[in-house]
């Protein structure tokens, strides 16, 4: 029974041996009206206060000391396809691409393995003494630093399960539910179609959160190197 309803989530549909599921992450494009093209549209100004208001909190989250001054602007592309996949999930029959660990630790484990690289290469002293919080007391330094190097280790599978955990969860939900509606009678049905839509609500909400938290914890990784 689990190994069926989990298999929903599976990529298994192809054709000349290609996973058309994935398309997904691309298809969604051709979704956005032309007029989203044309400046001054609506859509185009409210997406351009987004992005402005992301730039600026995460400019201020990397500090003064960033090292590229266009930094930002990773973090903005991340939030910007990572929020697009969350909704192009919600979506009738199109494959939910970021509840899969494939995806989200291929976008996880890259970010974190390049902060590590600079941090460990450029400013290894700082790196170090990260390893150690302040006012530690000497009996609990080995510890300590064997909590803060574990922490840290897992930091990119943590971001990825985070994500896909949070974008299969709803799913699941609403497909446990939706498979029992043809058993129901009217009331019991119209009631099962208001959670759903309420499920629906509160799942365009996740999809918004979690690119958010994504991003914001990518963002605050990066900045402890500097």
């Amino acid at each position: 029974m689990m190994t069926n309803l989990f298999s929903i989530f599976d990529p298994t549909n192809n054709m000349w041996n290609l996973q058309l599921n994935w398309m997904s992450t691309i298809i969604g494009l051709t979704l956005i009206p032309m007029s989203f093209w044309f400046i001054p549209s609506r859509q185009m100004m409210l997406w351009n206060i987004t992005l402005n208001t992301l730039h600026k909190e995460f400019k201020i989250l990397m500090g003064p000391h960033q090292i590229n001054k266009g930094s930002t602007f990773i973090f903005i592309s991340l939030f910007s396809m990572i929020l697009f996949n969350n909704f192009m999930g919600l979506f009738p029959y199109i494959f939910t691409s970021t509840s899969h660990l494939m995806l989200t630790l291929s976008l996880a484990l890259p970010l974190w393995t390049s902060f590590m690289l600079f941090g460990w290469i450029n400013n290894t002293q700082h790196m170090f003494t990260h390893l150690l919080p302040q006012g530690t007391p000497p009996m609990l330094m080995p510890f300590m630093v064997c909590i803060e190097t574990v922490s840290n280790l897992i930091r990119p599978g943590t971001l990825a399960i985070r994500l896909a955990a949070n974008m299969i969860a709803g799913h699941l939900l609403m497909t446990l539910l939706g498979n029992t509606g043809p058993n129901l009678n009217l009331t019991l049905m119209s009631l099962l179609i208001i959670m759903q839509i309420t499920l629906l609500t509160l799942e365009s909400a996740v999809a918004i959160i979690q690119s958010y938290v994504f991003t914001i914890l990518s963002t605050l990784y990066s900045s402890e190197i500097n």
